[in-house]
């Protein structure tokens, strides 16, 4: 393809351009959330288990970026180790190999980090696509990706009556303090680590929390406290750029969890049930959460019953693979294969 470059990544430097090519990409994919150069810029501080001078691709026409893509892994409790793979094509430039051609580089380079791994498991690359994206759908199924699990958005409108439902006795909603983060940080994860997909995550994780503006707002959180201990929580916020980009005025119930000795209690719908009156509060027509489709604590139907229906949709793919099955060098060649014929 005339002028079509393939190269790594150069740095900061790279912002601008990966969010012109993300947020060309939303009205297209259905992406809600809009990112901006001091939204990568706090997220890349705190990357995971991924160099991107060596993790990341990009591809650029005529020095303008197209097309970026990158990799990073965590591992399960069970030991399996999963290869995360993201990637965006600007949507002028779809249909041309392009994202094929990035998915194996991404592919190899995760190749090549598994075989450094220390300790032995197996190994599978992820991604997750919304519905809407059909052309990375059919991409991945033709690369031999198959669907392990389904995911909701869902959203419930707020003009309506929010019932009371009482808190458990024993127990009580107080104003969040700076020094209670550390404690309901570990109070989530410890409620997600029996979930689906779960892994445990690092220092950084938690720091990169703690720098974004959009999480904390804890004025809006509600977390239920026995004692000194907390026994689940909902940390509602609203994100104000996307709604002013949208068109409309949306609340996240997200972050809904309570931990194993006070469920089924119905600690959640209590807590659920009062942010919902909180995000309407805020002037807020509606809220929204994602759920598991498949959540073995039966989160699905609470929020069901929470009053909030299915608005979109997802799938996450993964696809096994060995070490050694294909080489670095063999599938450059196989992608510049791909973009020549």
């Amino acid at each position: 393809m005339p002028g079509l470059t393939f190269r790594a990544y150069r740095g900061p430097e790279d912002f601008p351009g990966m969010v012109a090519v993300y947020n060309a990409c939303r009205p297209v994919d259905g992406y809600d959330w809009p990112t901006s150069v001091e939204d990568l810029a706090r997220s890349f501080s705190h990357l995971d288990h991924c160099d991107p001078h060596r993790d990341m691709v990009f591809a650029e026409v005529s020095g303008e970026t197209i097309a970026y893509g990158r990799g990073a892994w965590y591992r399960e409790p069970g030991g399996a180790y999963l290869h995360q793979l993201y990637g965006h094509v600007a949507p002028a430039w779809r249909r041309r190999g392009i994202g094929r051609a990035i998915l194996r580089w991404t592919e190899a380079r995760q190749r090549q980090v598994a075989s450094e791994q220390a300790e032995k498991g197996p190994h599978l690359f992820q991604l997750e696509t919304m519905d809407s994206e059909q052309g990375m759908a059919e991409l991945l199924l033709s690369e031999g990706y198959t669907v392990v699990r389904r995911w909701h958005q869902m959203t419930r409108p707020l003009d309506d009556e929010i019932p009371d439902a009482p808190l458990p006795d024993g127990l009580e909603v107080r104003p969040v303090t700076p020094d209670q983060y550390p404690r309901i940080w570990a109070a989530d994860i410890e409620a997600f680590r029996d979930h689906w997909g779960f892994a445990e995550p690092l220092a950084e994780a938690y720091q990169e929390w703690l720098e974004d503006p959009v999480a904390m707002m804890s004025a809006l959180w509600q977390i239920a406290w026995d004692g000194d201990q907390v026994a689940g929580q909902v940390r509602s916020f609203i994100n104000h750029q996307e709604n002013a980009g949208m068109g409309r005025q949306r609340g996240y119930t997200e972050s809904i969890s309570v931990r194993r000795p006070w469920r089924r209690r119905g600690l959640a719908h209590a807590l659920i049930m009062r942010s919902l009156r909180i995000l309407k509060e805020q002037g807020m027509a509606e809220a929204a959460l994602g759920v598991d489709t498949e959540n073995v604590s039966g989160a699905l139907r609470l929020y069901e019953r929470c009053g909030f229906r299915p608005a979109a949709g997802g799938s996450v793919y993964r696809k096994p693979f060995e070490l050694g099955e294909l080489s670095a060098s063999s599938t450059r060649q196989r992608i510049r294969r791909d973009l020549t014929d």
